[in-house]
């Protein structure tokens, strides 16, 4: 051991160490949690259109989350059937679209009674609109994000994520695993942005290392219970599980030297579903622990995450 090195620490504890503080900063009330890429989906973000780059407002907010969680859509960006047509997309046929509404400014001449003399008045007419998700659509891809500082590559925790030999999909608009098909798809690379809660480095292999958490689940692995609907109990506890192993993995693999305060958040949003269980996130603790055990399972030669 080097003399700047600290004392060897049995990987378990630094789990639980880990756990503990991200307990204390939920208690401290841990800031608002932001998603870490552009784009939106579900209760992810704001829904956007895909011509304008502008997010839906008011009402077509919770008319466009509410119809992409029924129909079981992964994006958060939608447009008009022209609107895909002039960005070189097709509408699949057979899809139908999601109502939203939009006022239209409408100008009307009106004659004063009292003089006769002729006026015009605005005023805005509501209009109905139908909108298709990403999802529905073939030949798009979101355009590619330009920005000052991208995502770094990290060479242990690529290596880590490479040598695991999920099948791992890019250029979605949101992160998601699909047990079914047993796949993971990510947004690209230079779609993470930096947050007040984290770098864009952060953001992407905290992203990513979820997901592989998720991954575990399956019922060929560790068979937890993935077949469970967003927003009630069991969802909320796999959530919990796929986050501490972020954060577990996250210090493991040197993406961070601390748990981010985002992870404390987004725990914090899924205990409160879980109607504050104290008991939650201990138990959600032990099995992110063997999700990460398994993981470092897959890696070549000796054990590859020892303190």
């Amino acid at each position: 051991m080097h003399e700047n090195e600290g004392p060897i620490v049995p990987q378990k504890t630094v789990h639980a160490r880990i756990t503990e503080e991200i307990v204390a900063a939920i208690a401290a009330g841990a800031p608002e949690f932001e998603m870490p890429w552009h784009g939106s989906g579900l209760q992810r973000g704001r829904p956007v259109n895909a011509a304008s780059r502008i997010p839906y407002r008011g009402v077509n907010i919770l008319a466009l989350w509410i119809a992409a969680e029924k129909k079981g859509f992964h994006t958060g960006t939608w447009a008009t059937y022209r609107q895909w047509s002039a960005l070189d997309a097709q509408v699949r046929k057979g899809e139908t679209g999601s109502l939203i509404v939009f006022f239209k400014e409408i100008e009307r001449r009106a004659r004063v009674e009292e003089t006769g003399e002729e006026t015009t008045e605005n005023y805005l007419v509501a209009r109905a609109s139908w909108v298709f998700n990403a999802d529905q659509v073939k030949g798009w891809r979101n355009p590619p994000v330009t920005q000052s500082n991208p995502p770094q590559v990290l060479a242990k925790a690529e290596a880590f994520i490479q040598a695991i030999g999920a099948d791992i999909r890019t250029g979605a608009d949101m992160a998601c695993y699909f047990p079914e098909q047993d796949y993971i798809e990510v947004p690209d690379r230079e779609r993470f942005i930096g947050t007040a809660t984290s770098s864009a480095t952060e953001s992407f292999y905290a992203t990513v290392l979820h997901e592989l958490t998720h991954w575990t689940g399956h019922k060929r692995r560790l068979d937890r219970d993935l077949s469970t609907r967003f927003g009630n109990g069991a969802y909320a506890m796999e959530e919990l599980v796929a986050e501490l192993g972020a954060a577990f993995l996250c210090a493991d693999l040197g993406v961070t030297n601390s748990p981010r305060s985002d992870h404390a958040a987004y725990v914090g949003n899924w205990i409160k579903v879980l109607g504050s269980d104290p008991r939650a996130i201990f138990l959600a603790s032990a099995r992110a622990g063997a999700a990460v055990d398994y993981l470092t399972g897959l890696q070549p030669g000796p054990r590859a995450m020892t303190h």
